[in-house]
């Protein structure tokens, strides 16, 4: 690395062309990674590049948390940046701590963004990170995905997140910091074992005499993202040929998927299930195995609120009624994440399930072409217990239903991961 760190700036402005953006935000946490991420932002900038702005997020659970927030503010100010602490105050003490904190965080910097005007959040991952973050997931068995790198930048609620530095090692970038004579803070959850990651960053120093080190570990992880995205293009070509779309559901040709590689076949019923349920994550590992063992053998099965059955031939993956049962919006809105009923307004209307009794007043519910359970799980429209409509089981009475995510949704999130 040359003393005066541009070989580094010219990697991060690499990533960001073309095209530049006019604004850049910056997520900074007060250590040593982000707080390089921050000054390249700022030489670059200086030396007219994107205009920067800062973010740090207090998640509340460290009482030193708000003064390094402070001093990130001040040094901001020092630096022309304008900057805004972001806090998190909804951790109840249950579930996994670190990934409703990293949802948090980064629900809180889309909306600062959106907020700002800026399309655009980078974020201070290294290769260190990488090469961790592939430890923790070997050690859990994960497959080519959960191994797979993670990527250099991704859209979440309208945002593009950016990881400039996934390239670069960490002790570089705290060479460069100390050569600007800028001290870091050391998150003491870094070190604690208690934590996952601080067990793996002990590991991976006892690793090294084996040659397996950070650079050895991002490489692979690396290779894993390759594997990835090509089996998810076998999967998308594989889907154009045995996947249709009706009615809200994914059907699929039951032979061809008994015929495809398990690896492909997985990928096509993971994004039918979060296609129909709008999840962040698909299941794990075991359950998907079931799930595509059930698939194949015509069986019937429900997966994070979906319902998979046989069709004959055909297999069809659509909605739960369960996990929609109770879940009503005023007319007009978007119903469990992905439908709409478009008509004439009617004051006090609501969007919700058809659900049994509203079947019960559809007696040519099959003239739609959804069998029994998928029908009782399309949305229908309530005034109270009054039936209004329900498009999609026969008697759609002047209205009509649009899916938010179509089909071409589903085809495009094969090619997308």
């Amino acid at each position: 690395m040359r003393t005066d760190g541009s070989d580094i700036r010219n990697s991060l402005t690499r990533h960001f062309t073309p095209p530049v953006p006019g604004v850049i935000g910056v997520a900074v946490s007060g250590g040593s990674d982000s707080l390089a991420l921050l000054y390249l932002l700022h030489e670059w900038q200086r030396d007219g590049g994107p205009d920067v702005r800062a973010a740090t997020v207090d998640h509340g659970l460290r009482a030193e948390a708000a003064a390094e927030a402070a001093d990130v503010a001040r040094l901001c100010a020092g630096l022309g940046i304008a900057h805004d602490t972001l806090t998190w105050r909804g951790h109840d003490g249950t579930g996994n701590l670190p990934d409703r904190a990293r949802r948090a965080r980064y629900a809180l910097l889309a909306n600062w963004a959106r907020g700002q005007g800026i399309a655009d959040v980078a974020v201070g991952h290294t290769e260190d990170d990488l090469a961790e973050t592939f430890l923790m997931r070997l050690a859990r068995g994960a497959g080519v995905d959960g191994l797979a790198a993670m990527r250099d930048f991704w859209h979440e609620a309208g945002v593009t997140f950016h990881r400039p530095l996934l390239g670069l090692g960490r002790e570089p970038l705290r060479k460069l910091l100390r050569a600007r004579g800028v001290a870091w803070v050391e998150d003491p959850t870094n070190s604690d074992t208690a934590y996952e990651r601080a067990r793996t960053r002990a590991t991976l120093g006892a690793l090294a005499p084996l040659g397996i080190d950070t650079a050895m570990l991002a490489a692979t992880a690396r290779k894993m993202l390759g594997a990835r995205t090509a089996l998810y293009h076998q999967a998308h070509a594989l889907a154009q040929d045995h996947v249709r779309i009706e009615a809200g559901d994914v059907v699929i040709a039951r032979t061809a998927l008994r015929d495809m590689p398990d690896e492909a076949a997985r990928r096509i019923l993971q994004t039918a299930l979060r296609w129909i349920n709008g999840a962040q994550y698909p299941p794990r590992g075991p359950a998907m195995t079931q799930f595509l063992a059930a698939a194949r053998g015509g069986e019937a099965m429900t997966l994070q609120g979906c319902l998979l059955h046989g069709d004959g031939e055909r297999l069809r993956i659509g909605r739960e009624y369960n996990a929609v049962a109770k879940q009503r919006v005023p007319q007009g809105q978007i119903w469990d994440g992905r439908w709409c009923i478009d008509g004439p307004t009617v004051p006090g209307a609501e969007v919700a399930a058809l659900g049994p009794g509203g079947l019960r007043a559809c007696p040519d519910w099959r003239e739609g072409g959804l069998p029994h359970g998928a029908a009782m799980a399309s949305p229908a429209l309530w005034r109270g217990e009054e039936l209004l409509s329900a498009p999609l089981a026969g008697w759609p009475n002047g209205y009509d239903t649009r899916l938010v995510r179509d089909g071409a949704f589903y085809f495009d999130t094969l090619l997308s991961h």
